[in-house]
């Protein structure tokens, strides 16, 4: 039996545009865009993202 692998830590970044996405902290952030400063699992991040970003929000579906 194999044992668990850690969780992958990922960063938040952002570019100028404002838009965030969650990037594989092991990796090097692509041109454009610059990390904030905040790290975790992917959960983690996404939630980091869902409360600082001001930007636009999906359409939520209106009744019928």
């Amino acid at each position: 039996m194999s044992e668990p692998r850690p969780p992958e830590t990922y960063t938040v970044v952002v570019n100028d545009a404002g838009q965030y996405s969650v990037w594989p902290a092991h990796r090097a952030v692509p041109g454009g865009w610059r990390e904030t400063g905040f790290r975790g699992d992917r959960d983690s991040c996404l939630d980091h993202v869902e409360n600082v970003w001001e930007g636009p929000r999906p359409a939520t579906p209106r009744p019928a």
